[in-house]
């Protein structure tokens, strides 16, 4: 057993574990032998490059996983990675930006892997302007803009209610991507008090006979309250492309929609 056997193994059977598969369950989706497949994990066979490929496939690993599972098993990577402030990437960003810009005069943002605020809109900047400067400045993070106590939090007049919703949204993203600095992240939204009016954990929306959560603001035209849409590239081959979540907010009701416009 050499040692990059045996590391591009271990990161195949962790996510496989990850996605609650069995080595039969997998092996009869990716149409290889369960043997062939235990002696991989094990690091009894170092696996091809089209070998990672397929079985990462099918265990829907992030691009960015991917590679690192080909680098471990002594392949090249296969997926470019560019940064979106690089010249490379230059035409993306500004789809992305015309994006949000389209979708004006209701709020929409970008975010990365992490929720770091890529860009966002004016109706989003006007939003998100109350916030304590630390907070906007250097790299913002969505979330912690959300929930922190000197962000939008006393703003929100459901806080409990979406503050649970985007912990929950948090937790899918650890359970898909594996990434510790999510779960750091989770850890930290989840000290943040609840307080104030939206401090109640009764389900607002589910009281109302909702359709969805929405996220209810107090602002000085009156009560305001979205519903929020996620949009991913779904056939991005980049790994940071592949990372982009773009969240749009529409009006929930005639007042916001009126307020806004």
């Amino acid at each position: 057993m050499n040692n990059t056997s045996e590391t591009v193994g271990r990161q195949l059977r962790e996510w496989r574990q990850r996605r609650r598969l069995s080595q039969l369950a997998l092996a009869s989706e990716a149409e290889i032998s369960q043997r062939h497949l235990s002696f991989v994990e094990s690091g009894r066979a170092r696996p091809s490059r089209d070998m990672v490929l397929l079985l990462s496939e099918y265990l829907d690993v992030p691009l960015r996983a991917r590679n690192t599972m080909l680098t471990a098993a002594g392949h090249a990577p296969h997926y470019p990675h560019h940064r979106l402030d690089t010249p490379e990437q230059s035409g993306m960003r500004g789809m992305i930006e015309k994006v949000l810009h389209g979708h004006l005069p209701h709020p929409a943002l970008a975010v990365d892997r992490h929720w770091g605020l890529i860009c966002a809109n004016a109706a989003a900047q006007r939003l998100m302007s109350d916030a304590a400067p630390h907070l906007l400045t250097g790299e913002v993070n969505v979330l912690r803009l959300s929930l922190h106590p000197e962000g939008l939090a006393p703003r929100i007049l459901n806080l409990a209610e979406w503050r649970a919703h985007l912990l929950n949204r948090l937790d899918h993203d650890i359970s898909y991507s594996a990434d510790a600095r999510l779960a750091q992240l989770r850890d930290e939204l989840a000290a943040y008090p609840v307080s104030g009016p939206g401090g109640n954990l009764a389900s607002d929306a589910a009281q109302a006979g909702s359709i969805a959560i929405p996220l209810r603001l107090k602002a000085d035209a009156g009560p305001l309250s979205f519903l929020s849409t996620t949009t991913v590239f779904g056939t991005a081959v980049d790994v940071s492309l592949s990372e982009v979540t773009i969240e749009a907010f529409f009006p929930a009701d005639d007042r916001t929609a009126q307020a806004l416009a």
